[in-house]
């Protein structure tokens, strides 16, 4: 165990390590429910000694004190999909937004698109053989440390041990901040009849032995729910939460169709509560991989009757899907909306799934509808028309594959919500659409 020499001699204060962060670097952290919050506790103390850090991430999950105005001229964020903790300092000019596809993102490290001074990483304990698992976050995080100058870890033993290629040895790690705290945990709730509407139309477009990409949101809880009497399904999904627990534990998840991966789920990153992490420690059926492996396209359509199941803020009419803002306002991200979306599209049997509302009401208490003439002005098209197959909302499902444009603003006004229909009529003809 020659490890345990290194192990201990790079054991450091989480103040010293982060004093490995100079002005002007770029420092990549781990996201989602793996933030390394106490590295970013002393970060934070040591702002004012610092000028233009910059943090890039995808999506982090809690607290995001860094990207507070007070930190305007020493920490900068550059995000790669928005979450609730940046959105302000994103839409107010205060942080900066990367849009770029989550299969992608691992290349902007590797070859140097966007060079990296210093990656946090939060992993288990090293096991016997010096490795340690990235746990609940593998996605980036491989790339992301193999591509930085430094690597900064702190080590957790609440850090789920999780299996497939999800390890880094501690020869690669910089800086050891051993830790103990419980990893972040959302927990699922009760699906509104709204979202279980939504769900068994979605679930009806799912055949026994399909493969499943889904998120975690009100919708993919609808379809979980109405997926108990499916056989052989199959996960391929570049997150998971403990739905998909659940339906392992019926017999309902199997893997046993998928062509690849067979019996296996598959994922880049979990979301989910301490039952999700208990699921997924040291357990063999659950393979971590690199965002780069799970989000490939190529890799997707390998799976016969790929199913992916994605969210939209506004459809129009022609199909085009906003998924990212609301106008101009950035809102989210690209993320793996059209990694799976293709490869679903070019899977033996394979259904691209759009899932949404129909309609929505706003801050003035007033009713609009999501599936809507135009896109808003400034909108991001996230799944142009020329990618979009299946469009559902609690009305149906609009299969648009193969539609012209007329045929295709029917399908959406008919499962629009009734009460824009006629709206949207007036609109389709004006546009000669229809």
């Amino acid at each position: 165990m020659s490890w345990l020499h290194t192990y201990h001699d790079r054991i450091v204060s989480a103040e010293e390590a982060v004093r490995t962060v100079k002005s002007g670097d770029r420092v990549y952290l781990t996201g989602n429910c793996s933030v390394p919050q106490v590295l970013m506790k002393a970060l934070i103390g040591r702002a004012p000694e610092l000028t233009d850090v910059e943090i890039t991430h995808i999506l982090t999950l809690g607290k995001t004190p860094y990207a507070d105005p007070e930190f305007a001229g020493h920490i900068r964020v550059n995000t790669m999909f928005i979450g609730e903790g940046v959105r302000s300092a994103v839409n107010e000019g205060r942080a900066d937004f990367t849009p770029v596809r989550l299969s992608e993102v691992p290349k902007l490290f590797t070859e140097g698109i966007v060079p990296l001074d210093v990656a946090f990483i939060h992993v288990t304990p090293p096991d016997e053989h010096g490795f340690c698992s990235y746990g609940v976050e593998v996605s980036t995080n491989r790339a992301a440390a193999s591509a930085a100058k430094l690597v900064v870890a702190e080590i957790n033993p609440q850090m789920p041990r999780t299996l497939g290629d999800a390890f880094i040895h501690i020869s690669r790690i910089h800086k050891i901040v051993p830790v103990d705290y419980p990893i972040f945990q959302t927990t699922m709730g009760t699906p509104s009849e709204l979202s279980m509407r939504i769900g068994k139309h979605v679930a009806g477009l799912i055949e026994d032995g399909s493969t499943m990409q889904m998120g975690i949101g009100a919708i993919p809880d609808g379809v979980l729910y109405y997926l108990k009497d499916k056989k052989d399904l199959g996960i391929h999904t570049e997150m998971f939460s403990d739905g998909v627990v659940e339906l392992y534990e019926k017999g309902v998840v199997t893997g046993e169709k998928k062509n690849i991966d067979r019996g296996k789920i598959v994922a880049g990153f979990l979301i989910g509560s301490k039952r999700l992490y208990d699921f997924v420690d040291n357990n063999p059926v659950v393979e971590m991989r690199p965002t780069e492996y799970v989000n490939d396209p190529y890799v997707i359509r390998q799976n016969d009757r790929m199913v992916a199941i994605n969210s939209a803020i506004e459809v129009d009419l022609s199909g085009q899907v906003c998924a990212d803002s609301i106008g101009p306002r950035l809102y989210s991200g690209v993320g793996g909306q059209l990694d799976f979306i293709r490869g679903a599209a070019r899977s033996r049997g394979g259904k691209p799934i759009i899932g949404l509302p129909s309609s929505g009401t706003g801050k003035d208490k007033q009713a609009f509808t999501r599936i809507v003439p135009m896109l808003k002005h400034g909108a991001g098209v996230v799944t142009g028309r020329y990618d979009v197959h299946y469009v559902v909302t609690e009305w149906g499902v609009a299969n648009l594959y193969g539609k012209t444009i007329r045929q295709r603003a029917k399908a959406l006004i008919d499962v629009a919500h009734p009460d824009f229909r006629a709206e949207l009529e007036r609109k389709a003809i004006e546009l000669k659409y229809i």
